[in-house]
């Protein structure tokens, strides 16, 4: 039975240039960028727990990282200026690696 996907915000800030190229690059593998430092990603709970042990890996102490889990009813509330980024269950430019 194959696992439900949810919509998570991952936000970063990388104290070092080489690593936010780096964490911003592994991110674009599973999700869509946002802003400069937030991403989308409609991911599995496992999906979800590889992507934070892969980003352990890269980050630092001094980095920070956040993930938020949306529900569907918080997704269908979320408002976007300036460009059409809708957030509909096929919108998936993800890939593992």
């Amino acid at each position: 039975m194959a696992q439900q996907k949810l919509w998570y915000l991952v936000a970063y800030d990388i104290r070092e240039s080489k690593r936010l190229r780096r964490v911003a690059k592994h991110l674009e593998g599973y999700g869509t960028r946002i802003q400069y430092s937030i991403f989308r990603c409609r991911l599995t709970g496992r999906q979800m727990e590889r992507l934070r042990w892969e980003l352990t890996r890269v980050l630092k102490p001094e980095d920070s990282l956040i993930t938020i889990g949306l529900c569907d009813r918080c997704v269908e509330r979320i408002a976007t200026r300036g460009r059409d980024d809708r957030w509909s269950q096929e919108t998936s430019s993800y890939k593992i690696v």
